[in-house]
């Protein structure tokens, strides 16, 4: 269990003393892993607080139970927890994760793999999406998922998924699409994210959609390594046939050619300065 007082003080530390920040190009935060001390094995991630107390309250108990439904669809996934602590007068939603080992991220093993090796990590990401979504059928609420190559890790030959916030449960698609920009770290998108609200609710999409998840993973490897994107293709449409029959049709109508991202999505990454980087 961790202890509170500790995860504050290692909060507020220097971030030359705390620890090694793991990437900076994440949407929501920038998670660091502790340089020692009793947290040295965990990734904390720190998101912006909101003044509303009800709503970080109903954020930590969807967390709680969208940590319990992945692991019920068979989803295998670090301990993790999301804890409020109070930062200078002012609650803040604070996730500590079990750390991974950097050189099992994803989508750096798919950069350097030989194809076969490749399309293997794509069969390990795909057997989690498929147990996601045909576990799924079973929770009566709604529910979602965000599969992409950034957000897995692969460890003994099998996906292991890392990324809980915003947990993808109970929330409406309206209040999720306001949830995308209460809790961005970006300044810049929280100023002009509410003059394109409709296109930012969009974002969520993909995630509640069984044949979408699959292909967006396809295009992510299509995107990351061009010259085999008909390997990925390939895969992607058998997966589909065999792991994902009732889901089979609409995912293979949207792997006809590579994936794109929607030219809004693109855009806004840029203006961030966002890019395609893992975001543990």
């Amino acid at each position: 269990m961790t202890d509170p007082d500790a995860l504050v003080a290692l909060i507020k530390a220097e971030p030359s003393t705390r620890g090694h920040t793991i990437s900076k190009l994440g949407y929501f935060c920038a998670p660091f892993r502790p340089a020692s001390g009793p947290l040295s094995d965990k990734v904390i991630k720190v998101y912006r607080g909101l003044p509303d107390a009800a709503a970080l309250d109903r954020l930590k108990q969807c967390h709680d139970d969208y940590f319990a439904a992945l692991r019920q669809c068979g989803v295998t996934i670090p301990d993790t927890e999301m804890h409020l602590v109070s930062i200078d007068g002012a609650r803040q939603p604070v996730i500590v994760q079990e750390a991974l080992p950097e050189d099992s991220l994803m989508r750096p093993l798919m950069q350097r793999a030989g194809l076969d090796d490749a399309l293997g990590m794509m069969e390990a990401a795909g057997q989690c999406i498929a147990s996601f979504w045909h576990g799924s059928q079973k929770i009566d609420t709604r529910i979602g998922f965000h599969p992409s190559i950034r957000n897995f890790a692969i460890m003994d030959g099998k996906a292991v998924f890392f990324d809980t916030f915003p947990p993808l449960i109970h929330y409406s698609r309206d209040e999720m699409g306001r949830m995308l920009l209460q809790y961005s770290d970006k300044r810049l998108m929280r100023l002009v994210g509410p003059l394109m609200q409709k296109r930012v609710t969009g974002i969520q999409d993909e995630w509640y959609s069984p044949p979408e998840t699959l292909v967006g993973l396809v295009g992510s490897a299509c995107r990351l390594r061009p010259p085999e994107a008909e390997a990925f293709l390939d895969w992607g449409r058998d997966f589909a046939t065999r792991a994902m029959q009732p889901w089979a049709e609409e995912a293979l109508r949207g792997m006809q050619e590579p994936p794109r991202l929607p030219g809004y999505w693109t855009g806004f990454r840029k203006i961030l300065g966002l890019q395609g980087e893992p975001n543990v």
